[in-house]
Protein backbone atom coordinates (compact mmCIF):
# COMPACT_ATOMS: atom_id res chain seq x y z
CA UNK A 1 0.00 0.00 0.00
CA UNK A 2 1.65 3.26 -1.10
CA UNK A 3 1.28 6.65 0.61
CA UNK A 4 -1.68 7.62 -1.52
CA UNK A 5 -3.44 4.35 -0.73
CA UNK A 6 -2.74 4.68 2.96
CA UNK A 7 -4.41 8.06 3.26
CA UNK A 8 -7.39 6.94 1.19
CA UNK A 9 -8.05 4.27 3.84
CA UNK A 10 -7.54 6.59 6.81
CA UNK A 11 -9.52 9.79 6.41
CA UNK A 12 -9.64 12.14 9.36
CA UNK A 13 -13.06 13.39 10.37
CA UNK A 14 -13.88 17.00 9.62
CA UNK A 15 -15.62 17.96 12.85
CA UNK A 16 -15.39 17.50 16.60
CA UNK A 17 -18.59 15.99 17.91
CA UNK A 18 -20.07 15.65 21.38
CA UNK A 19 -19.09 12.56 23.34
CA UNK A 20 -21.61 9.77 23.93
CA UNK A 21 -22.02 8.50 27.51
CA UNK A 22 -21.00 4.85 27.12
CA UNK A 23 -22.32 3.71 30.50
CA UNK A 24 -25.68 5.29 29.83
CA UNK A 25 -25.79 3.59 26.43
CA UNK A 26 -25.03 0.24 28.04
CA UNK A 27 -27.80 0.73 30.61
CA UNK A 28 -30.26 1.57 27.83
CA UNK A 29 -29.30 -1.58 25.93
CA UNK A 30 -29.72 -3.71 29.06
CA UNK A 31 -33.07 -2.09 29.80
CA UNK A 32 -34.33 -2.87 26.31
CA UNK A 33 -33.20 -6.47 26.69
CA UNK A 34 -35.11 -6.70 29.98
CA UNK A 35 -38.24 -5.30 28.35
CA UNK A 36 -37.92 -7.75 25.48
CA UNK A 37 -37.71 -10.63 27.96
CA UNK A 38 -40.77 -9.39 29.79
CA UNK A 39 -42.67 -9.16 26.52
CA UNK A 40 -41.65 -12.71 25.64
CA UNK A 41 -42.87 -13.97 29.01
CA UNK A 42 -46.14 -12.10 28.71
CA UNK A 43 -46.83 -13.84 25.41
CA UNK A 44 -47.26 -17.08 27.34
CA UNK A 45 -50.02 -15.61 29.53
CA UNK A 46 -53.74 -15.73 28.52
CA UNK A 47 -54.56 -12.89 26.19
CA UNK A 48 -57.36 -10.45 27.07
CA UNK A 49 -60.68 -10.75 25.31
CA UNK A 50 -60.02 -7.51 23.45
CA UNK A 51 -56.32 -7.67 22.52
CA UNK A 52 -54.41 -4.55 21.58
CA UNK A 53 -54.66 -4.21 17.78
CA UNK A 54 -51.57 -5.57 16.08
CA UNK A 55 -51.56 -2.78 13.54
CA UNK A 56 -51.37 -0.22 16.35
CA UNK A 57 -48.53 -2.13 18.04
CA UNK A 58 -46.45 -2.18 14.85
CA UNK A 59 -47.22 1.47 14.19
CA UNK A 60 -45.92 2.43 17.62
CA UNK A 61 -42.89 0.13 17.24
CA UNK A 62 -42.08 1.70 13.88
CA UNK A 63 -42.40 5.19 15.31
CA UNK A 64 -40.12 4.33 18.23
CA UNK A 65 -37.55 2.74 15.92
CA UNK A 66 -37.60 5.81 13.69
CA UNK A 67 -37.02 8.10 16.68
CA UNK A 68 -34.15 5.99 17.96
CA UNK A 69 -32.35 5.66 14.63
CA UNK A 70 -32.93 9.35 13.89
CA UNK A 71 -30.40 9.98 16.66
CA UNK A 72 -27.79 7.84 14.92
CA UNK A 73 -25.81 9.42 12.05
CA UNK A 74 -27.09 8.25 8.71
CA UNK A 75 -23.62 7.10 7.68
CA UNK A 76 -23.58 4.38 10.35
CA UNK A 77 -23.95 0.74 9.38
CA UNK A 78 -25.03 -2.05 11.73
CA UNK A 79 -21.35 -2.96 12.45
CA UNK A 80 -20.78 0.67 13.45
CA UNK A 81 -23.67 0.44 15.92
CA UNK A 82 -22.21 -2.83 17.21
CA UNK A 83 -18.93 -1.16 18.11
CA UNK A 84 -20.82 1.40 20.22
CA UNK A 85 -22.46 -1.42 22.17
CA UNK A 86 -19.06 -3.07 22.62
CA UNK A 87 -17.63 0.23 23.83
CA UNK A 88 -20.48 0.60 26.31
CA UNK A 89 -19.72 -2.85 27.71
CA UNK A 90 -15.97 -2.26 27.92
CA UNK A 91 -16.46 1.14 29.53
CA UNK A 92 -17.93 -0.42 32.65
CA UNK A 93 -14.44 -1.84 33.32
CA UNK A 94 -12.45 0.26 35.80
CA UNK A 95 -9.22 -0.14 33.83
CA UNK A 96 -10.85 1.15 30.64
CA UNK A 97 -12.30 4.08 32.55
CA UNK A 98 -8.80 4.91 33.76
CA UNK A 99 -7.22 4.53 30.29
CA UNK A 100 -9.82 6.86 28.78
CA UNK A 101 -8.67 9.76 30.95
CA UNK A 102 -5.34 9.83 29.10
CA UNK A 103 -6.78 9.64 25.55
CA UNK A 104 -7.28 13.03 23.91
CA UNK A 105 -9.05 14.53 20.92
CA UNK A 106 -6.55 16.22 18.60
CA UNK A 107 -8.20 19.02 16.63
CA UNK A 108 -6.59 20.85 13.73
CA UNK A 109 -8.83 23.38 12.04
CA UNK A 110 -11.73 21.38 10.67
CA UNK A 111 -10.23 17.91 11.28
CA UNK A 112 -9.82 15.64 14.28
CA UNK A 113 -7.90 12.57 15.30
CA UNK A 114 -6.75 10.82 18.46
CA UNK A 115 -3.71 11.09 20.71
CA UNK A 116 -2.76 9.94 24.18
CA UNK A 117 -0.68 11.25 27.05
CA UNK A 118 2.46 9.31 27.99
CA UNK A 119 3.63 11.44 30.93
CA UNK A 120 2.10 13.51 33.69
CA UNK A 121 3.85 16.65 32.41
CA UNK A 122 2.09 16.81 29.06
CA UNK A 123 3.87 14.64 26.45
CA UNK A 124 1.34 13.34 23.93
CA UNK A 125 1.73 10.85 21.07
CA UNK A 126 -0.32 10.94 17.86
CA UNK A 127 0.11 10.31 14.13
CA UNK A 128 2.09 12.69 11.95
CA UNK A 129 -0.69 12.81 9.36
CA UNK A 130 -3.12 14.02 12.06
CA UNK A 131 -1.09 17.19 12.68
CA UNK A 132 0.78 17.54 9.37
CA UNK A 133 1.60 21.16 8.52
CA UNK A 134 0.70 22.49 11.99
CA UNK A 135 2.95 24.10 14.60
CA UNK A 136 0.31 23.92 17.31
CA UNK A 137 -3.03 22.12 17.72
CA UNK A 138 -5.86 21.91 20.23
CA UNK A 139 -6.11 18.80 22.40
CA UNK A 140 -8.94 17.92 24.74
CA UNK A 141 -8.66 15.66 27.77
CA UNK A 142 -11.94 14.11 28.99
CA UNK A 143 -11.64 15.68 32.44
CA UNK A 144 -8.88 18.28 32.26
CA UNK A 145 -10.40 20.07 29.26
CA UNK A 146 -8.78 21.97 26.39
CA UNK A 147 -5.07 22.69 25.93
CA UNK A 148 -2.99 24.25 23.21
CA UNK A 149 -0.33 21.71 22.26
CA UNK A 150 2.93 22.54 20.54
CA UNK A 151 4.15 20.11 17.89
CA UNK A 152 7.47 19.18 19.50
CA UNK A 153 8.79 16.43 17.18
CA UNK A 154 7.65 14.80 13.93
CA UNK A 155 8.62 11.47 12.39
CA UNK A 156 6.82 11.21 9.02
CA UNK A 157 8.66 8.02 8.09
CA UNK A 158 6.83 6.13 10.86
CA UNK A 159 3.77 8.45 10.91
CA UNK A 160 4.32 9.60 14.50
CA UNK A 161 4.39 13.00 16.16
CA UNK A 162 5.09 14.18 19.69
CA UNK A 163 3.04 17.02 21.14
CA UNK A 164 3.57 18.94 24.34
CA UNK A 165 1.11 20.79 26.55
CA UNK A 166 1.79 22.82 29.69
CA UNK A 167 0.31 20.79 32.52
CA UNK A 168 1.01 18.94 35.75
CA UNK A 169 -0.32 15.67 37.12
CA UNK A 170 -2.04 14.83 33.85
CA UNK A 171 -3.37 11.28 33.34
CA UNK A 172 -1.14 9.13 31.15
CA UNK A 173 -0.71 5.63 29.74
CA UNK A 174 2.27 3.36 30.34
CA UNK A 175 4.30 2.34 27.30
CA UNK A 176 5.45 -1.26 26.92
CA UNK A 177 9.23 -1.71 26.95
CA UNK A 178 8.94 -3.46 23.58
CA UNK A 179 6.29 -4.81 21.23
CA UNK A 180 6.00 -8.38 22.43
CA UNK A 181 2.86 -10.38 21.64
CA UNK A 182 1.49 -13.80 20.80
CA UNK A 183 -0.51 -14.73 17.71
CA UNK A 184 -4.14 -13.60 18.05
CA UNK A 185 -3.38 -11.91 21.35
CA UNK A 186 -6.36 -9.79 22.46
CA UNK A 187 -5.88 -6.03 22.63
CA UNK A 188 -7.99 -2.98 23.39
CA UNK A 189 -7.83 0.48 21.89
CA UNK A 190 -9.48 3.82 22.59
CA UNK A 191 -10.07 6.63 20.13
CA UNK A 192 -12.41 9.11 18.51
CA UNK A 193 -13.95 7.31 15.53
CA UNK A 194 -16.65 8.72 13.28
CA UNK A 195 -18.81 11.19 15.23
CA UNK A 196 -17.82 9.94 18.67
CA UNK A 197 -15.12 10.55 21.27
CA UNK A 198 -13.60 8.22 23.82
CA UNK A 199 -14.79 4.98 22.22
CA UNK A 200 -13.18 1.80 23.59
CA UNK A 201 -12.99 -1.31 21.46
CA UNK A 202 -11.22 -4.65 21.23
CA UNK A 203 -9.58 -6.94 18.71
CA UNK A 204 -6.69 -9.35 18.09
CA UNK A 205 -3.16 -8.97 16.78
CA UNK A 206 -2.71 -10.77 13.47
CA UNK A 207 0.99 -10.16 12.85
CA UNK A 208 3.37 -8.03 10.78
CA UNK A 209 2.94 -6.85 7.21
CA UNK A 210 5.21 -4.88 4.88
CA UNK A 211 3.84 -1.75 3.20
CA UNK A 212 5.40 -0.68 -0.09
CA UNK A 213 5.97 2.88 1.10
CA UNK A 214 7.51 1.91 4.46
CA UNK A 215 10.99 0.69 5.33
CA UNK A 216 9.67 -0.85 8.55
CA UNK A 217 7.02 -3.55 8.95
CA UNK A 218 3.81 -2.61 10.76
CA UNK A 219 1.36 -4.70 12.75
CA UNK A 220 -2.15 -5.74 11.73
CA UNK A 221 -5.13 -6.10 14.04
CA UNK A 222 -8.51 -7.68 13.44
CA UNK A 223 -10.66 -4.95 14.94
CA UNK A 224 -13.31 -2.32 14.06
CA UNK A 225 -11.06 0.61 13.14
CA UNK A 226 -12.82 3.64 11.68
CA UNK A 227 -12.04 7.17 10.55
CA UNK A 228 -10.84 9.17 13.54
CA UNK A 229 -9.05 6.22 15.19
CA UNK A 230 -5.73 7.56 13.88
CA UNK A 231 -3.49 8.00 16.92
CA UNK A 232 -5.37 5.51 19.11
CA UNK A 233 -3.24 3.57 21.62
CA UNK A 234 -3.21 -0.22 21.27
CA UNK A 235 -3.26 -1.58 24.82
CA UNK A 236 -2.36 -5.12 25.90
CA UNK A 237 -3.80 -7.16 28.75
CA UNK A 238 -1.20 -5.71 31.13
CA UNK A 239 -2.42 -2.18 30.45
CA UNK A 240 0.65 -1.20 28.42
CA UNK A 241 0.68 0.53 25.05
CA UNK A 242 2.06 -1.73 22.30
CA UNK A 243 1.65 0.77 19.48
CA UNK A 244 -0.36 3.48 17.74
CA UNK A 245 -3.10 2.92 15.14
CA UNK A 246 -2.54 4.90 11.94
CA UNK A 247 -4.59 3.36 9.09
CA UNK A 248 -6.64 0.48 7.73
CA UNK A 249 -5.81 -1.88 4.87
CA UNK A 250 -7.69 -4.30 2.63
CA UNK A 251 -5.57 -7.41 3.13
CA UNK A 252 -5.68 -10.30 0.66
CA UNK A 253 -5.96 -12.91 3.42
CA UNK A 254 -7.69 -11.14 6.33
CA UNK A 255 -9.87 -8.56 4.59
CA UNK A 256 -10.09 -5.14 6.21
CA UNK A 257 -7.58 -4.82 9.04
CA UNK A 258 -6.33 -2.05 11.28
CA UNK A 259 -2.65 -1.09 11.14
CA UNK A 260 -0.53 0.14 14.01
CA UNK A 261 3.02 1.38 14.49
CA UNK A 262 4.88 -0.82 17.03
CA UNK A 263 6.07 1.11 20.07
CA UNK A 264 9.59 -0.17 19.32
CA UNK A 265 9.80 2.32 16.44
CA UNK A 266 9.01 5.20 18.77
CA UNK A 267 12.02 4.25 20.86
CA UNK A 268 14.21 3.68 17.79
CA UNK A 269 13.46 7.00 16.13
CA UNK A 270 13.25 9.30 19.17
CA UNK A 271 15.33 10.22 22.20
CA UNK A 272 12.48 9.39 24.58
CA UNK A 273 13.52 7.67 27.80
CA UNK A 274 11.09 5.90 30.08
Amino acid sequence: MDSKDKHSHDIIDEDLYEEIDDEELYELVQEERRKALERANSDEEPKPKRPFPKWAFWLIALALAFNVFALIPQTFSIPAIDFLITSARLSTDEDIQSYKQAVVVVETGDSKGTGFSISENGIILTNHHVIAGEDSVTVAFPEEGLFTAEVAQIYPEIDLAVLHVEGDNLPYLTLADQTVFEANEPIRFIGNPLRFNGIANEGNILGYTQLRSWNEEVLMIEAPVYRGNSGSPVINQDGEVLGIIFATLEHDQYGKVGLFVPIDYFYDYTTYEK
